[in-house]
């Protein structure tokens, strides 16, 4: 089984949750024997991990021909693509892109990132799927989130074969049902064209149905999983006489940043033997910053900015609690992260995680009260805290990407015969 998958963002160069699942579902579904992956992107640096799939670089997939030597193909692009590959997919070339500005390769400059100009990014995005879709092998095509469903319709249509579309977050997640009519447009076409649709949870299968307007038969919940840490037992927590409660993640609105900042206000009326820590950037960080003083808790808080690889894991173990108060979370991979270095956590009863997890706490994202409470009671009961400790380690243990990976060997089956 040969699956063409298209992505958006892959380790270690990651700038949200997208990226973290793509590597653990493909490098799950690699244990299948015969699954055969190939993840495109727009911008890989060469050092991400290919021991157990093929990724190609959007960026140097020719869309336009441009008379060019073997030799100056190998000086401009040769330590992440062979030459001989750039040729061989410069004769997929069968549409005039020529509108769209390319370089002395007749390749796209994607920003590997997510810019201003992101819209025309994914429009130009096609183009590279139309060159792929021609000149590749492939069984099936599997869009990852609303960025590539572009591509991957325009593969299907080249190559008559299947796409399934894996919604890891819809707009209305993103914000707070305030849709963006071009994004939602984007969207909904990748779902009706979609032969099935895998969503992270049932909270985003049923927003699919809902509002996307899907047949429920059409839709399928695949839970994400979490990677095995190698090195768990390095990450230790220092000892100290204050506790440390954290929020990591992207500081907007999606996420209940405020939610956080209001509930840690509650527990300082009651303790102060509790610091709190805001990791990660936004554009709500000044504001979060502000709030933070408006309540007069300053002194008890911590804004880190972006970490990222093993800074994450160092955080979390350092943390006592790890709390995600977000407001609509399709999954939400960092709490089973705490669980594996035994942070114990408080996730919202509005968040994907919440279906399969049964020792960690969940509240209402906006029941401050309940957050508090669950803060203070982990703080101050030791046995509490041994618990959730404990038994978290145990089942996020078993959450495992294999088995997420085939569930969608499954799909994939059903859709192709």
């Amino acid at each position: 089984m040969k699956a063409l998958m298209f992505g958006w963002e892959f380790p270690p160069h990651i700038l949200g949750g997208l990226g973290t699942a793509s590597y653990g579902l493909t490098k799950g579904m690699s244990k299948q024997e015969d699954m055969e992956l190939t993840f495109v992107i727009p911008k890989p640096h060469g050092d991400e991990d290919q021991r157990f799939l093929k990724i190609i670089g959007a960026c140097n997939v020719p869309v336009v021909w441009k008379e060019n030597t073997w030799e100056h193909v190998n000086r401009r692009i040769g330590g992440i693509m062979h030459p001989d590959e750039y040729f061989w997919l410069r004769n997929g070339i069968k549409y005039d892109f020529r509108r769209i500005y390319t370089n002395d390769l007749g390749c796209i400059d994607f920003s590997g990132r997510y810019p201003d100009n992101l819209l025309e990014e994914i429009s130009n995005y096609e183009a590279v799927a139309s060159v792929l879709a021609h000149q590749l092998d492939f069984d099936i095509i599997h869009s990852h989130d609303w960025l590539t469903y572009k591509a991957g319709v325009f593969a299907k249509y080249i190559s008559g074969k299947p796409l399934v579309v894996h919604v890891h977050a819809t707009d209305f997640d993103r914000s707070r049902g305030n849709v963006n009519p071009t994004v939602y447009e984007i969207e909904k076409r990748g779902m009706d064209e979609a032969n099935h649709i895998i969503t992270v949870s049932n909270l985003t299968r049923k927003i699919v149905i809902e509002k996307y307007h899907q047949h429920p038969d059409k839709v399928t919940t695949v839970h994400n999983a979490v990677e095995p840490l190698p090195d768990v037992e390095s990450y230790t927590k220092t000892p100290r006489k204050d506790k440390v409660v954290t929020f990591l993640g992207r500081i907007t609105m999606q996420k209940g940043p405020e939610y956080f900042v209001e509930a840690a206000h509650r527990v300082l009326e009651k303790t102060k033997d509790v610091r709190f820590v805001m990791a990660g950037s936004g554009d709500m960080m000044n504001s979060m910053i502000d709030l933070a003083a408006k309540r007069e808790i300053a002194d008890r808080f911590h804004f880190t900015g972006f970490l990222k690889g093993r800074q994450v894991y160092e955080m979390l173990a350092e943390s006592d609690i790890y709390i995600m108060p977000s407001v609509s979370e399709p999954f939400g991979i960092s709490p089973l992260e705490a669980m594996q270095v035994g942070t114990p956590t408080i996730i919202s009863k509005q968040s994907g995680c919440a279906e399969i997890l049964t020792h960690a706490i969940k509240t209402d994202y906006w029941d401050i009260d309940a957050m508090a409470d669950a803060i203070y009671s982990i703080v101050k009961n030791p046995a509490m805290y041994k618990s959730l400790r404990e038994f978290g380690i145990e089942e996020v243990n078993n959450i495992r990407w294999e088995d997420a990976g085939l569930k969608v060997r499954d799909i994939y089956n059903r859709v192709i015969h």
